[in-house]
């Protein structure tokens, strides 16, 4: 039986097709919009959870790449580059796959395609294999970052504006918890079969990506209204609050993604002395990744009582302080003090992707009052777009840091670069979304 079908006297149902959806009447949310769209919620949620672990899988799979493999610390930080590289752009694609094939059965694809990166991993890395093989199985593991846009602008189509601050952080949270999670199982890896077994970290996945992909089939719906707007995309990009947005999203999940994919590595690289071995390293990586996953939805939740603009505007002033507290902490070679730092820009990253992604919907509720489906039209586009754009602050970040590493030997102009971005960020917040302005949209 449909999942829904036990709704059809109160919707228009075909199989798992919803061709009427209305979150914004309070009494179709109350009878049955709330408890569709929480199922739904759930089973993206863990699809999603996957596809950021296989995603961030190369965060720890460097960790087991030792002497034996030849790999210099540049060499690493470029492995784990192609995947948020890869993962970032196919995020556009996937954004429009909801539109073109629904959410339900584009999440049974998406979640399908994360056995290509898991098998081969699983069987293709051990010593001898080539740098070129390497960064191609990099590569594959890309899939899992397009899984959080789609998921995304699925999630928003479901959830009335009152909740899409609370809804989209709690999808993208639990999401981005797979990135401290595939930490966590590298940890257990590396502790218990030692670091000659890096196939175990993607094997261990094999079977959780069979039942994303079962458990979408099964109880996951697709709505008729997202595959009505497949024009988003082409409407969106003519739109400047999409830059401006897209922007913003590259300080929050631009660093959180990729301080996700390099903590591990800067730790072993800047404090040698106290990370000799990959399992000591292991110990902190998954910290800062779950405290910014686990405070996303708290982001979201701010931003729905106090406003998204003002609360990401605080927020970056927050990440430019955490950013100057690691440069310090790297000048002084103090390892307490870098923790600190560190891990506070993994916290507020996880409290500004819940902020910006909810002034996304609050911005084109504004500017088309009383048009609900054209609203969610467009930012279920701009959703899409601002997660693919800010993916690729993680290529940045790991580049920044491989750079400034090749060129000084330490992170220093890479922490630099990041103090000047936030700072940037928290200057155009301001200007665009909190000046008093007759062309501001108030309430942002």
């Amino acid at each position: 039986m449909s999942a829904t079908t036990l709704e059809r006297p109160a919707l228009t149902v075909r199989g798992h097709w919803i061709d009427d959806w209305r979150p914004e009447d309070p009494a179709f949310w109350a009878q049955t919009g709330a408890r569709i769209a929480r199922r739904n919620l759930i089973f993206s949620i863990f699809s999603e959870h996957i596809g950021f672990s296989i995603w961030t899988m190369w965060s720890v799979l460097v960790l087991f790449l030792g002497p034996a493999y030849g790999i210099d610390p540049a060499g690493k930080f470029l492995l784990t580059a192609v995947p948020a590289l890869v993962g970032a752009t196919l995020r556009i694609p996937y954004t429009f796959a909801v539109a073109r094939f629904g959410g339900r059965n584009w999440t049974i694809i998406s979640a399908s395609l994360l056995l290509v990166p898991a098998l081969l991993a699983a069987f293709l890395i051990e010593p001898g294999v080539s740098y070129t093989t390497l960064v191609l199985l990099a590569a594959t593991a890309g899939v899992g970052g397009g899984n959080f846009a789609s998921s995304m602008a699925n999630i928003n189509a479901f959830y009335p504006d009152r909740l899409k601050g609370w809804a989209l952080g709690i999808n993208a949270g639990g999401g981005n918890l797979g990135v401290a999670a595939v930490q966590l199982v590298g940890l257990f890896v590396l502790a218990v079969f030692g670091a000659g077994h890096p196939g175990l970290v993607a094997g261990i996945y094999i079977p959780f990506i069979v039942l994303a992909a079962v458990g979408s089939a099964m109880y996951m719906d697709n709505l008729s209204q997202a595959r009505n707007s497949k024009r988003g995309m082409r409407d969106a990009v003519r739109e400047p609050h999409t830059w401006i947005m897209s922007f913003l999203y590259i300080g929050t999940f631009g660093s959180f993604i990729g301080f996700g994919f390099a903590f591990g590595q800067v730790l072993q690289v800047q404090f040698a002395e106290d990370f000799s071995t990959p399992v000591k390293a292991a110990y902190l990586t998954f910290l800062g990744p779950l405290l910014g996953s686990l405070i996303r939805p708290v982001g979201g939740a701010l931003a729905d009582r106090l406003g998204g603009a003002r609360v990401t505007f605080w927020n970056f002033v927050a990440m430019a302080a955490g950013a100057s507290i690691v440069l310090v902490a790297s000048q002084r070679h103090s390892l307490p003090l870098y923790l600190v730092g560190f891990i506070s820009l993994f916290v507020f990253s996880g409290i500004g992707n819940g902020s910006t992604y909810k002034m996304i919907p609050r911005i084109f509720s504004l500017k088309n009052p009383g048009l609900e489906h054209e609203a969610r039209r467009l930012s279920g586009a701009v959703i899409g777009i601002a997660g693919a754009v800010g993916a690729f602050g993680g290529v940045l970040v790991n580049l920044a840091f491989r750079q400034s590493f090749l060129s000084y030997q330490t992170a220093d102009a890479a922490y630099l670069a990041f103090i000047a971005f936030y700072a940037l960020c928290v200057l155009v917040t301001w200007a665009v979304y909190l000046r008093s302005s007759s062309r501001r949209l108030a309430g942002v």
